[in-house]
């Protein structure tokens, strides 16, 4: 696994969600809903994404019993439920983020992720991932999801880093960039949707391919 350079500069941060932004998430859940559904998949990850964003919405459960109570939802075969939770420690980076992470922690940036998870999933992907972070703030250990600003203030608690030097990346307007706003932090959107932004992010981008360059940008 790279190992950060500390380069002496001022400290700078970039915090990523995971799935969605690092690993394909929609790729991953697809593929499971197609096992267990068949063709019965079609149109299915919408309804998926609207059931788990019911049910993370009080923070009470685990982020296994939301894939797995979402799935029950939907009519998954009994013994089927678990499935997905099973599946998500072999979903892949998209294929240009070990490279950009690596490249940034070669810069000297401190690493974090953010996310919506279980503390053994997301040890499972950042092993993918294949960099150091230096934080990680897990949904189900402060029992809280985004788009609630928990997860930023664990981050702050911890790290005890300065705003002004720290930059949000994401994939989900909703879960994160448009809270992260709300603080007041340049954020980055990886639109691999193609979508219209609402609200607008402080930089839009396709991809992590560029990414290093522009965060120098942002925050030089």
């Amino acid at each position: 696994m790279h190992e950060r350079r500390d380069t002496g500069a001022v400290t700078r941060w970039a915090s990523f969600d995971c799935y969605g932004t690092l690993i394909d998430w929609n790729g991953g859940i697809q593929a499971e809903l197609s096992r267990v559904f068949g063709a019965g998949a079609e149109g299915m990850l919408a309804r998926y994404h609207a059931l788990e964003r019911e049910l993370e919405r009080d923070g009470t459960r685990s982020y296994r019993e939301v894939m797995g109570e979402a799935m029950a939802r939907l009519g998954a075969p009994a013994g089927e439920e678990g499935g997905l939770a099973e599946s998500l420690p072999r979903w892949q980076p998209f294929p240009e983020v070990p490279a950009a992470l690596a490249e940034l922690s070669q810069r000297g940036w401190r690493l974090a992720i953010l996310t919506n998870s279980d503390p053994d999933l997301i040890a499972a992907s950042k092993e993918l991932l294949g960099v150091s972070f230096d934080e990680t703030v897990v949904a189900s250990q402060i029992r809280s999801y985004k788009p609630a600003l928990a997860h930023w203030t664990e981050f702050y608690a911890r790290t005890h880093a300065d705003p002004r030097r720290h930059v949000h990346v994401a994939a989900s307007l909703y879960h994160d960039i448009a809270p992260a706003a709300g603080l007041g932090l340049p954020t980055v959107w990886i639109n691999r949707l193609g979508e219209r932004p609402r609200p607008s992010p402080t930089l839009e981008l396709p991809d992590l391919a560029r990414l290093p360059g522009a965060l120098e940008g942002l925050l030089a």
